[in-house]
């Protein structure tokens, strides 16, 4: 096999209007999403006009600017712009949730054993500090038919569930799942529903009113592509209430009537740069008209070429396909051959070592993670408006040769 180190420029991933490094092939954009320079210019352009006057910027216009962003991004959302607020990630809107409700003892917190690892990690902290329990889901991978990821989830749920923490798309996994009916049919047995949503925006169709989650979380740099540092929390009206900001700050005492309480109390939680929220509308605009239909031809595109990648990768490693086409968005995870004991995670980056010499040797960029539990482990590719056919290609002659050794 020639040595892949200098690829043909045709391989890499494409400069503009991406900024990303020529000579890597990356197929990792669910991890951090990836900026396009016109946002990013957008971006430069607020942070420029908050500088130039930030009194007047912050006092006086902020707060209308954000409202309109908020309202840009409901539309593509379909849901009212009231019920939104402004946070710096879907990890600060799980979080804000779970620490505005009070748990006791007796009362259950159920997630699913794909629950990403920092959802996780928040679920057991509100759990612990008020004495509940936490009940985990087993949703199966690899799986037949998408029907067999709701049982489990309603299995689980007892009289005693308080809350339900779902993905929308896991991340390990990369599976999207059945969440509507999962919302609709924990609503019957009195359950609400906290989705973290962080990989749904700009990857599968949403419409929040649809889904009618109680809480419903998700990232804008990922897959809408705008700024690190954007992201929403949908509130239902009905339980707003009860949600606070973590950061509690002047929106508390305000005497202000023309806003609710929910949008007084996010609507200002400390001086921060906002330019990433007020970016989202460019970054919605830019990628909706990367291809004459829009968003949803820019959605269809990238799952077709998801799903072309991973039939490419399983033919390679001699493997089917884990989970059926309908789980599939803009990310796909394939299970490896379990790692010998000298290629398990390495500290500090608890990385893998195929994943090391996919970047170093191959310069492929794309991450290997341990599912369920190392020595097992699953490669999850994405694909974005920027990647091609051939590139998967490249990895899956990569992985059988590392997967020699590694």
């Amino acid at each position: 096999m020639k040595n892949l180190t200098k690829k043909s420029p045709s391989l890499s991933t494409c400069l503009s209007p991406w900024l990303l490094d020529p000579a890597t092939v990356f197929l990792n954009h669910g991890s951090f999403g990836a900026c396009p320079k016109p946002v990013l210019d957008a971006q430069q352009e607020w942070r420029l006009r908050l500088e130039r006057q930030p009194v007047h910027f912050m006092v006086r216009e902020l707060e209308p600017l954000l409202a309109h962003a908020a309202s840009k991004l409901a539309s593509f959302l379909n849901c009212n712009p009231c019920d939104l607020a402004w946070v710096p990630n879907a990890t600060h809107g799980i979080n804000a949730v779970l620490r505005s409700l009070s748990f006791k003892p007796g009362d259950e917190l159920l997630v699913t054993n794909q629950a990403y690892n920092a959802t996780r990690n928040a679920v057991e902290f509100a759990a612990a500090s008020g004495g509940a329990r936490v009940v985990v889901a087993q949703l199966p991978f690899p799986v037949n038919r998408i029907e067999d990821l709701v049982q489990p989830i309603l299995d689980a749920a007892s009289p005693r569930t308080r809350l339900a923490i779902l993905d929308h798309v896991t991340s390990q996994t990369a599976m999207v799942l059945p969440l509507e009916r999962c919302v609709r049919e924990l609503k019957t047995r009195g359950v609400d529903t906290l989705v973290d949503g962080a990989h749904a925006p700009g990857m599968v169709p949403l419409n929040l009113r649809k889904i009618g989650a109680a809480y419903y979380t998700g990232n804008c740099h990922k897959w809408l592509c705008a700024p690190k540092g954007a992201a929403f929390l949908h509130v239902s009206p009905s339980v707003q209430n009860r949600i606070r900001p973590l950061a509690i700050s002047h929106g508390a005492n305000s005497t202000r009537t023309d806003l609710s309480r929910f949008q007084l109390e996010f609507g200002w939680t400390g001086t921060s740069d906002p330019s990433a929220w007020l970016s989202v509308p460019t970054a919605l605009e830019f990628m909706g008209n990367l291809l004459p239909g829009g968003w949803p031809d820019l959605m269809a595109k990238n799952r077709d070429l998801a799903l072309h990648a991973r039939s490419r990768i399983a033919s390679a490693l001699g493997c089917q396909p884990p989970c059926p086409a309908d789980c599939v968005g803009s990310m796909a995870s394939l299970p490896l051959p379990p790692a010998p004991s000298h290629a398990l995670p390495r500290l500090p980056r608890n990385e893998f070592p195929l994943q090391d010499s996919l970047r170093e040797k191959h310069r492929i960029e794309v991450p290997v993670i341990a599912w369920p539990s190392p020595p097992h482990r699953v490669v999850r590719i994405s694909a974005q408006f920027y990647n091609r056919p051939e590139q998967y290609d490249l990895l899956a002659s990569a992985l059988v040769e590392e997967l020699r050794t590694l």
